[in-house]
């Protein structure tokens, strides 16, 4: 009886690992999911983004196939435009993001360079309505740039927070790209 009870240094070791090593790999398991969560609700939100920049390059495309009614002389620079045409998708960063808005605003301006040289295009009714629909479309960007900033909030608040910083550090989990207030957008456009 006395060596059923008796317990080894080994068992005793093997033991107390177990004890600590359960509740870790729980805890990692946990966190690892949390952050999976949260990595896809960015994922999805920036998916967002590129919906309204979709929407926003379609109104840029109506834009130029009425501004070539008027200017034949353009239609070369307006079908480069066209050709510029975003691809972010929901798994673009924040760089590629910046990029298409500063290739959108440039095409937009060659646009709207062509309307000042035909003032029968600005007061064109399509002309009108897709830049009404252009500044809505520019809101709807922002405030899925301000979910997608939520999205990173949460996420790095787990990255950088005690004790899932260090499950965060061991799983490769790196903290997330925020879109900042450029200098060369301090509000909506002005058409």
């Amino acid at each position: 009886m006395m060596g059923l009870l008796a317990i080894t240094g080994k068992q005793l070791t093997i033991g107390l690992l177990v004890v600590l090593l359960v509740p870790f790999f729980i805890f990692l398991i946990l966190t690892y999911n949390k952050l999976v969560r949260q990595r896809e609700l960015i994922r999805n939100a920036m998916g967002q983004i590129a919906a309204q920049i979709e929407s926003r390059w379609d109104l840029v495309s109506n834009l130029i196939q009425t501004a070539k009614q008027y200017s034949e002389h353009e239609a070369n620079l307006l079908r480069d435009i066209a050709v510029s045409r975003s691809t972010i998708g929901k798994e673009a960063d924040v760089a590629e993001v910046n990029q298409d808005d500063h290739s959108f605003h440039r095409a937009l301006g060659h646009i709207m360079a062509v309307a000042e040289q035909y003032p029968e295009l600005k007061a064109d009714g399509v002309y009108k309505h897709a830049m009404t629909e252009i500044k809505n479309t520019e809101e709807h960007v922002r405030y899925a740039r301000m979910a997608y900033n939520d999205c990173v909030t949460k996420y790095n608040r787990i990255c950088l927070t005690f004790p899932s910083s260090i499950a965060a550090f061991l799983l490769r989990f790196k903290e997330g790209e925020y879109f900042q207030h450029q200098e060369t957008k301090t509000g909506m456009p002005q058409w």
